[in-house]
């Protein structure tokens, strides 16, 4: 009889904390309680309220609404940007692993001079050309995580190649490309998935950091990071307005390492 494996705690406040924020972005995308982009100078700076529950900002903006909003920026972003790292680096690491040759040295050789870099700085260097807008944030961060993906992908495709059930799948006649679909990117997946829930990560910081910094999407749209940038001149007389976003920023990625951790202890063989 098969051994039912329980429930890691680490499991089950991840998928709970990141469930809260995920439904947060999709209230926020559909419904918030008030216009998040609506000034009215007269309620600037309230403490939290019965009408505003988490007070307004400095232009008397409700908060609770613009968290919400953010919360599906930021998130959207994130999720956009990791599957797009994702599509770009299983492609390459695929046919880097899988050619080999004079092919494997080029991809890697570029690979090598990205990861060279720090993720953050590569992606800030990138925003110069592409811009602080949504779509400049995707690619520039997308690019910078893709190396991570091509290495693990191909380190994967590389142990792979020579075992016998792809032999044998050779000698049955089935394309190079068959083989690669049906064999080989199968056995990515695991540790892609453990890859995509820590990059999930690193991209909702990585992208908070470049909106504080005045580099992630223009207001007056908000992200957590923005939001978190503009609390600044605040801090003493509206503690709330960084103490919010900043708890939303902790509470998320708390959520994805928790179940980034518990997922790569029920992939990985050898915690079994």
């Amino acid at each position: 009889m098969k051994r039912r494996m329980a429930v890691s705690p680490n499991a089950l406040l991840g998928t709970i904390l990141i469930g809260l924020i995920a439904t947060a972005g999709l209230v926020g995308f559909f419904w918030t309680p008030f216009d998040p982009g609506r000034i009215n100078i007269l309620a600037r700076l309230q403490a939290p309220t019965s009408v505003h529950w988490f007070g307004t900002d400095e232009y008397g903006r409700d908060v609770l609404s613009r968290l919400l909003l953010g919360a599906s920026a930021s998130l959207s972003i994130s999720l956009i940007t990791v599957s797009f790292a994702l599509l770009v680096g299983v492609i390459f690491g695929l046919i880097s692993g899988y050619l080999r040759g004079v092919v494997d040295r080029l991809i890697m050789m570029i690979t090598d001079t990205l990861l060279a870099f720090p993720g953050i700085l590569l992606a800030l260097g990138l925003l110069s050309i592409l811009g602080n807008n949504r779509y400049g944030i995707i690619i520039a961060l997308g690019l910078a995580y893709t190396p991570s993906v091509v290495r693990i992908v191909r380190g994967t495709v590389m142990g792979l190649r020579e075992a016998d059930f792809v032999a044998a799948s050779r000698v049955m006649g089935h394309s190079e490309l068959a083989i690669l679909r049906r064999h080989v990117l199968p056995n990515c997946i695991a540790p892609l998935t453990v890859l995509a829930t820590s990059m999930l990560g690193w991209v909702l910081i990585s992208e908070s950091a470049l909106s504080f910094l005045g580099l992630g999407v223009p207001p007056p749209e908000p992200t957590w990071g923005n939001m978190l940038s503009a609390s600044r001149t605040y801090l003493a007389q509206a503690p709330w307005l960084a103490l919010l976003p900043g708890a939303s920023i902790s509470l998320a990625l708390l959520g994805v390492n928790l179940l980034g951790d518990a997922l790569r202890d029920y992939l990985d063989p050898r915690m079994q």
